[in-house]
């Protein structure tokens, strides 16, 4: 793959408009904006990261993540652009140094298909149909099109929520440029493909969109004769990357906050990625600080910054093997020694302690059957639309959804996308008000 044509303003949707418009910001700065005042972004707030959402003491949700990572991203982006271009001045005149404006604005939009509670809300979704009611229409669809339903992600949700033109709106979605479309897909195949870990970039529906902006700029195809799996872009690996520093390390801030993790452990895994010298300077300054959070903080940005450093690091060392496509695993994955083992650490002690601890199984399991019996109620109103109680709840959904389609994976899919799209709250609440425990007025 070619930096010169990885790196495209050519918007989505709009092809044959390419560079005839001018503005004082620069088209990648554009998608940043477009999706800051979005409302789908917007309403991050209202959507759990890991902890149930803020009572008393603030914890992250997947706006604030989002925005972290945005900030880490850009960090990452613009360090790697300064280095490619001291490395090869001759790709000064390509888009090279937008790359922190590119991987910032894909940051933000990493999470905009994630539904309703996390990964709990997925897997609701995704086995409503391989071992529920959703069974029943299998026969429906083709195979393609159910594997897609049966391994629903927030990943492909993503590129869909992006660039699919809704009922009424316009042609191209979000009309992001095709790189900052590009480094959003993570996992750049369809859901035949996933296998056992239910991840994949793109829907049945989206194949099309993909393969253009594919083929736009140059993403090497990996798959075998005719399979659609197709290397990474390479700015992937650095949106992923500041996704994994962020909710990694700022889980376990969260974590400390709602003393789920003492401040000795804490402090115990963040001093784990330094050296003795090192770890030394950061204890003389820690003395400073007498607030146990505040000492958190400075341990927070002084491990990020390090993991920022050795990302850089990694990618510039492997750009050969990733514009070929061959490099494997994440950046995170491929840093060394020290690095690498406190990183692991930290997830090892963030899966057995955190993410199982009782405040997240409960949202977890609240949010499975929310949206289990969203998913089964408009599902089954969707495909039986002629039964009264069928038509009740259909009037609750946004024209700009396509439930009428004319074949039962249209129909899912706009299901999949008016759910989807819901925050935690606006979930629960209409849970509660189709099952008569909370009436208006009354």
């Amino acid at each position: 793959m070619e930096w010169q044509k990885l790196l495209s303003t050519k918007r989505f949707g709009q092809e044959d408009l390419d560079n005839q418009h001018h503005h004082d910001r620069t088209e990648f700065q554009r998608d940043y904006d477009r999706l800051i005042f979005s409302a789908p972004f917007r309403r991050l707030q209202n959507k759990t990261q890991v902890f149930p959402l803020p009572g008393s003491i603030f914890v992250h949700n997947r706006l604030t993540h989002s925005i972290e990572v945005a900030s880490v991203g850009r960090s990452l982006g613009n360090d790697v652009s300064k280095r490619l271009l001291e490395l090869r001045p001759s790709l000064g005149s390509t888009n090279l140094k937008e790359i922190g404006a590119i991987v910032s604005a894909a940051c933000l939009a990493h999470d905009l298909g994630n539904p309703p509670f996390g990964h709990s809300g997925e897997s609701a979704i995704s086995t409503f149909f391989s071992e529920g009611e959703g069974q029943k229409y299998r026969d429906s669809m083709s195979e393609a099109e159910w594997s897609d339903i049966i391994h629903f992600d927030g990943n492909a949700n993503t590129f869909r929520l992006l660039t699919h033109q809704f009922s009424g709106r316009r042609k191209g979605g979000f009309v992001m440029t095709y790189s900052t479309l590009a480094s959003v897909i993570k996992y750049p195949y369809p859901s035949t493909k996933s296998g056992k870990k239910n991840k994949f970039g793109f829907f049945q529906s989206e194949i099309d969109g993909y393969l253009r902006i594919a083929e736009e700029l140059g993403i090497k195809r990996i798959g075998e004769d005719n399979d659609l799996v197709f290397a990474r872009h390479p700015l992937v690996y650095l949106v992923e990357a500041a996704d994994d520093i962020c909710y990694e390390i700022m889980d376990i801030e969260d974590s400390h906050k709602l003393k789920i993790t003492s401040t000795d452990k804490t402090r115990e895994l963040l001093l784990g990625f330094f050296d003795e010298e090192k770890q030394e300077h950061i204890k003389d300054v820690l003395k400073g600080v007498s607030d146990l959070n505040e000492q958190v903080v400075y341990l927070r940005s002084c491990v990020i910054g390090h993991l920022e450093h050795e990302c850089i690091k990694t990618f510039i060392e492997n750009e050969e093997s990733i514009l070929n496509g061959t490099f494997k695993g994440s950046l995170l994955d491929n840093t060394e020694g020290r690095t690498c083992d406190a990183y692991k650490t930290c997830c090892e002690y963030s899966v057995r302690k955190i993410y199982k601890s009782k405040d997240v199984v409960d949202v977890e399991l609240a949010g499975y059957k929310i949206i289990y019996t969203l998913i089964e109620l408009f599902t089954t109103a969707v495909m039986s639309p002629e039964k009264k109680y069928s038509q009740m709840l259909l009037n609750r959904v946004s024209e700009q959804y396509e439930i009428h389609s004319t074949d039962a994976y249209g129909k899912i899919m706009a299901v999949l996308d008016y759910i989807s799209g819901m925050t935690d709250v606006y979930a629960l609440d209409l849970f509660r008000k189709i099952n008569g425990t909370s009436i208006p007025l009354i």
